[in-house]
């Protein structure tokens, strides 16, 4: 909770789905929060996503994975542009 209290620029890293291959992408967080809306971005292995308090920005798509497939495994609101990048490693 410590390391939140002061940071700018929170990115998490995490898979996109359960083991269930439920979504772990929710339109509501369901665990307690320490600091609301400190999150800026979401990196999974399917895509990059910019977060607000109201939805999902997708930023860039893992090689191989479709925007549907991407579309299917976020539960929360996600907009999509006109123009979204590959990820490069």
């Amino acid at each position: 909770m410590d390391l939140v209290a002061s940071a700018e620029n929170i990115i998490v890293a995490m898979m996109h789905i359960n083991k269930k291959g439920d979504s772990k992408l929710l339109s509501k967080c369901s665990l307690p929060l320490a600091n609301l809306g400190c999150v800026k971005r979401m990196v999974t292995e399917l895509a990059v996503l910019d977060v607000t308090h109201q939805w999902f920005l997708l930023v860039e798509h893992a090689p191989e994975v479709s925007i549907q497939e991407i579309k299917d495994t976020t539960a929360g609101k996600l907009i999509i542009p006109d123009l979204v990048k590959e990820m490069h490693y």
